[in-house]
């Protein structure tokens, strides 16, 4: 099996609909200009409020490793 070597970013994702589509969304972002993406991991979660009370948005904070060749 070959050793593998990962470059990891820090990426913050954030959405009005839930934390399953903030992930969504970062991963996908980095998707499209980081190649050869492998894994993510989420280190933060946060949410604002709005005025009415109620969840306005949330937002996640994750990791995201890629090689840096093709493997």
């Amino acid at each position: 099996m070959p050793e593998h070597v990962y470059k990891v970013v820090e990426l913050v994702g954030s959405s009005t609909t839930s934390i399953d589509d903030a992930i969504r969304t970062a991963v996908a972002r980095a998707g499209a200009t980081l190649r050869n993406l492998r894994w993510f991991e989420v280190k933060q979660v946060r949410g604002a409020v709005g005025l009415d009370g109620k969840v306005d948005h949330f937002q996640v904070t994750l990791k995201a490793g890629f090689t840096l060749e093709d493997e």
